[in-house]
This record gives structure tokens, sequence and C-alpha cells, in this order.
């Protein structure tokens, strides 16, 4: 494995820029959160590493089935009886990104009552964000879920901060996107005041490998959205390490599941909320719980539960092969199919797949083997 000594990587380490127009978190922000920092300093002062991908590496594959809708998340609220039920599910491979924007939505549906017991269903990402920002307005909790961390959808994850496979644009409204910008620079603020090993957040150097010249607004969020991913920049052949023609450097937020799930529960029993191991088969057996309002945060179950037929699952395989502290950047590339190489404490994580209506929780070979050469070719 090749260093390149310090000397050399500082010729392309890029100081990030400090975030702009994020949003506030005004009402919302839970005891513990901190000021968003200034974080105008390099991202990292290792020497460059590359990372050793071979099938002999492979520790561990895992697989997941994202909850997706075309036309967009649901977060709405209806009266069922005399109950209140507040969806909050369908983000697709965006879900850990959107969680506390997409939460702070689903806030809004929440009446004025005195009776302020609310049930969330689901212990995802998108439970514990909307279990969060409840007990911060003062309001008692609980979970049921059929699955709690490290079982759930949420934590077979990647954990890159990125709106992607959110939607379809060309199936959503202006008001959605509206709403869409406003939560996504919520999300961000929010994951801003928890960077740090304590809740497994990290900013990491990304770079963007290709062997054709850039197309405009790919990949689309870096032009819709450059304030949150400071240090947009297209590097010239001296000043990066890579063997790719073509490199596009930028600033991420990493969340690491294995971490940060696993603190969001204790956060929600630490504030007195319960989490019960319970699983909702039908809509009338989640109407039963005793709280006057519900929170439903099933994510694909909520297809069957509620019979949204716009609802599908978009199989996604992970590859993790051994960590290495030395690698501390992303990288997205382009070959056969899916690139990314996210470093996580639990090991590097190599994707991927994304295969739409496909249910199957089983690891095909073919795609193990497909992710570990291709990221082996693009660590050369």
């Amino acid at each position: 494995m090749k260093l390149l000594p310090d000397a050399s990587r500082r010729r392309w380490l890029q100081q990030a820029a400090a975030v702009s127009g994020a949003a506030a978190l005004a009402g919302c922000a839970l005891p513990g959160w901190r000021a968003a920092a200034d974080y105008r300093r390099p991202l990292s002062t290792l020497p460059f590493a590359r990372p050793a991908i071979s099938m002999e590496q492979v520790v561990r594959t895992r697989v997941g089935l994202r909850p997706y809708r075309a036309a967009g998340f649901v977060v709405r609220g209806e009266r069922i009886g005399d109950k209140l039920l507040i969806h909050n599910y369908g983000h697709g491979g965006g879900g850990i990104t959107m969680s506390w924007g997409s939460a702070m939505l689903a806030m809004r549906e929440l009446p004025d009552i005195a009776d302020k017991r609310a049930a969330v269903i689901g212990c995802g990402v998108m439970g514990l964000s909307t279990a969060r920002l409840l007990q911060a307005r003062g309001w008692q909790v609980s979970i049921y879920a059929k699955d709690l961390p490290p079982n759930t959808t949420s934590d077979v994850a990647g954990g890159l901060w990125a709106p992607t496979s959110v939607y379809r644009r060309s199936e959503v409204s202006a008001a959605f996107e509206a709403r869409f910008d406003e939560a996504l620079a919520y999300s961000h603020a929010a994951f801003l005041r928890l960077l740090g090993g304590e809740y497994g957040v990290s900013r990491r150097e990304t770079y963007h490998l290709s062997q054709d010249p850039p197309r405009p607004g790919d990949p689309f969020y870096l032009e819709r959205w450059p304030e949150l991913f400071p240090g947009i920049s297209r590097l010239a052949a001296d000043e990066h390490p890579f063997a790719a023609p073509h490199v596009l450097r930028h600033e991420s937020l990493l969340i690491e599941p294995a971490i940060y799930l696993p603190r969001l529960m204790r956060d929600v029993r630490e504030a007195g909320g319960r989490i019960e191991l319970r699983e909702m088969r039908s809509a009338a057996e989640m109407l039963a719980v005793d709280e006057p309002v519900i929170f439903n945060c099933t994510g694909l179950g909520a297809a069957e539960l509620f019979n949204d037929p716009d609802l599908i699952p978009v199989r996604g395989q992970l590859v993790f092969v051994a960590p290495d502290a030395r690698v501390d950047y992303v990288t997205h590339g382009s070959g056969e199919g899916l690139l990314y190489m996210f470093p996580r404490a639990d090991g590097i994580l190599l994707g991927g797949s994304y295969e739409r209506g496909e249910t199957r929780l089983e690891a095909d070979p073919a795609t193990t083997e497909r992710i570990v050469r291709e990221h082996a070719r693009m660590a050369q």
C-alpha cells in the first residue's frame, strides 16, 4: 500500500468553507446539542493511504431494502376516530440524511392538546429522530417496534449524508420540493450539532472519480445545494493521488449507524421514553395503542399497513472489508454498477447495488465479487 508523504497530501487538501444557509433549530433544539462549530480547517492531516481490497479482506456482507416512493416521502396527519395518525415514511436511500428534517415536518402536524402522549411506530432512524423532537417539545413518548438496532433497515444504511434516491423529480410538485429543501437544510444543521465520536458523525473528504469528463449537474445535489457540501472543486492531475483522469472533491458528513442509532436510542430512554418490542400487524392494531397521537415511522412496512402501492423496495447490497484508520476519505466511482467507499469504525464499506422491486435479503455472491473487483481496480 503506497502512502503519500504529508507534504504531498497538503498540496491537494483544501480548506473547508463554513456552512451557510443552515436552518435554525428554534423550537426543536435538544438538550445537549451544541452550536454548529466553525470548521475552517483542513479535513485531514493523515498521509494518503490506499485501502486493501480483495475477496480475502471481506469480513461481511449486508443487504437492505430501501423504502422508495418516486412521488416523494409522506409526511401528513389524518384523523381516524379519536386518534391523530401522523405519517412519516418513504425516504428511499435518504433516510438518515433526511431524518431530522422529516421529523421536523412531522412536528408541524401536532395538535395543541393537554394529553401529550405520543406513540412512535418504528425504531429506525426516522422513529428515533421523531421521538427525540417530540421529547424536546415536552411530549411523553413510547416507541413500539418489531425490530430494534442493530436489526433495522437503518442499520444497513451506508450513512453518507447525501439526498440521493429519495424521489423522481418528474413526479413531485414545486411545493414538495420546497418542503424538501427546508427539511434538508434543517437536517444538515442538526447533524453539524452532533459532530464527534459520541454520535459517530464526522466530516470526510469526498472524491468523485471518473474516466469521462464531468456532465453538468452530476452529481445533482452538488449543483442544487452547494452550500451543504463545502469545498467543491475540480482537481487537476497533480492535485490528487488517484488514477482517474477526472476528479471532483468536496466535503461530506458521514454518520455511522452502528454508533449513531444506539446513541439515539439511549437518548430516548434517558429522556424518559419507553421502547417496547412489539410488531404492528395491521393499521387497526396500531390505532389501538393508548396514546392519542401516533407517528407511523414504519418505512417499507407502511406499504401493506396503509395500502400504499407507490411505496416499493429497492434492494441494496453492501460489502465490508477490514477497517483501516489510515483510510479517512470517501470515494464514488464509475465502473460496473454503483461504486462508493465509506471508511467506518466497523469496516470499510463498499457499495453497492440498486435493484428496484427486489425483496431478496440474501447476499448475492456475484454482486459481492463485482463490488470487490471494481473497488480493487479503483484503489490501485
